[in-house]
């Protein structure tokens, strides 16, 4: 399904808002320490009785009460008039985890979703390369973002868009405890 993709104002933050952003999870990936850590880490999918993860449902109209969204580029897809995805790239933006280096030519994909009815039919890809595409038009050489370890699809996602895998950080979210069992997994692409 090919969709049209448009940058979005503070006007239509609510249409970005109201696509849901949760997923399925039917399996997560292990870490393992090869020993203790000096011989690396390895991934290791495996089953879990499946559950819902939602992600913070936030979208723009939220974000901008915490960060400053002028540099930001904000991206929605649309089917006909319908809404069916975003995308939001954050630019100069103080954005944990990815902010440690300070990096001034990478950008940070904060956010891409699609709704559930339109899952499947290639609008994350489009919305991807367009998120990337943009990011490359400012000037910026890497695109990186985050997940987690319950997040196969997206893991999956990434890889075939071209990403790779840079970091795992095991204890990520140690301090967040809905979550401190999750892996933080930071991926990046070469623009």
């Amino acid at each position: 399904m090919v969709v049209q993709i448009r940058t979005i104002g503070v006007e239509e933050f609510p249409l970005y808002d109201a696509i849901p952003n949760h997923f399925e999870v039917r399996s997560v990936f292990q870490v393992v320490a090869l020993d203790g850590g000096l011989g690396g880490l390895q991934l290791i999918e495996q089953p879990v009785a499946p559950y819902t993860k939602p992600y913070d449902n936030d979208g723009p109209t939220a974000w901008a009460k915490e960060f400053d969204l002028q540099t930001w580029g904000i991206f929605v897809a649309f089917d006909g008039e319908k809404p069916v995805g975003g995308a939001a790239v954050a630019l100069n933006a103080q954005v944990y985890p990815l902010d440690h280096f300070q990096r001034k030519d990478l950008a940070v994909l904060w956010d891409i979703r699609v709704h559930p009815d339109a899952r499947g039919r290639g609008i994350g890809a489009q919305l991807f390369r367009h998120a990337a595409e943009w990011a490359r038009g400012q000037g910026y050489g890497q695109l990186g973002l985050e997940t987690q370890n319950v997040n196969v699809p997206a893991c999956r996602f990434y890889a075939r868009q071209g990403c790779t895998l840079g970091a795992i950080h095991r204890f990520g979210y140690a301090g967040v405890p809905n979550v401190a069992h999750e892996a933080m997994l930071l991926w990046y692409l070469d623009l």
